[in-house]
């Protein structure tokens, strides 16, 4: 039987793909460079494979049966040329018609990101995929921002003061599975992706500390300030550049950007950043038993 291949699947937006498609009815391989990784996470509802875009011996195994594909972009890989768009040919070779690629917002103007030689790839081999390109991810704050939450009560961040319009993951995989389900409707579209509305750092931490109990605020961090504190985190270089350039493009107006695609395709608005913090709150909450540690001062990180 045709299934639905999942790249990426116990991922932040992969595993949201999967149980979008699975509430569709939907035949789900979820792909994972760890398949017992997938396993305990999905249990028998899907077909769990290994799937590394860096090794060839495995992409036979993944892409049996799949008749589409949900396909993600590991921030590891850089040479796309090389590694994903061969998968993509080997994925076509294999009989995948349609493919939904988890691009960026943007990607259409902006040659240099990896995202878009996948977005061209496509493009050259027919019509026969649709490209979101979604804006900045609330999730964001129950990742990469937790850490600072959790000990020192803050986002620390060079991001400037502009406002920024956060899409929730799980309105990304709604919109994938619609697409997956209905390919038809969706050949060589290109698809922005944004929330209900662009919202002020401080409407952030209101509702983070509204959900929490306890105070948290938004500091500004110098670039250099930023830097050194991701690389007292032990971040790799790689990701030190990712992260400070992304959040400091914020200050210029980028993550703020209107856009009624995902309104108009799920027929109902986004959910709002505050939805998402008061879902998650548990990922903030500090152990009871943990003794309250004291917030740095302003310029512990500079």
């Amino acid at each position: 039987m045709n299934a639905i291949l999942v790249t990426g699947a116990t991922g932040n937006v992969g595993q949201e793909v999967v149980l979008a498609l699975q509430k569709r009815g939907a035949r789900v391989i979820a792909a994972d460079s760890q398949q017992q990784r997938a396993k305990e996470r999905f249990g028998d509802s899907v077909r769990a494979v290994t799937l590394d875009f860096l090794d060839r011996t495995t992409w036979s195994d993944a892409l049996q049966g799949a008749n589409h594909m949900f396909l993600m972009r590991p921030p590891a890989i850089a040479d796309v040329e090389k590694n994903l768009n061969p998968f993509i040919d080997a994925a076509r070779a294999r009989g995948v018609d349609h493919i939904v690629f988890l691009s960026v917002a943007g990607a259409g103007k902006n040659k240099v990101v990896p995202h878009r030689k996948v977005e061209d790839h496509l493009r050259a081999r027919g019509d026969r995929h649709t490209n979101l390109r979604p804006g900045f991810f609330a999730q964001n704050i129950g990742s990469a921002y937790r850490q600072d939450i959790l000990e020192a009560d803050r986002i620390y961040l060079p991001a400037g003061t502009k406002p920024v319009n956060w899409i929730d993951v799980r309105d990304i995989a709604e919109v994938a599975a619609l697409v997956l389900c209905e390919p038809e409707k969706h050949r060589g579209q290109n698809y922005t992706l944004a929330g209900p509305g662009p919202v002020p750092w401080s409407e952030v931490t209101d509702a983070l500390s509204a959900a929490l109990g306890r105070t948290i605020r938004y500091e500004p961090a110098s670039l250099l300030g930023y830097v050194r504190h991701l690389s007292r985190r032990g971040l790799p270089r790689g990701a030190i550049l990712v992260q400070t350039i992304l959040h400091f493009l914020l200050r210029f107006g980028q993550g703020a950007t209107v856009d009624m695609t995902l309104e108009r395709l799920l027929g109902r608005p986004g959910r709002g950043v505050r939805e998402y913090i008061t879902d998650h709150a548990h990922l903030w909450m500090k152990p009871t038993n943990e003794p309250r540690r004291a917030s740095p001062s302003p310029g512990a990180f500079s």
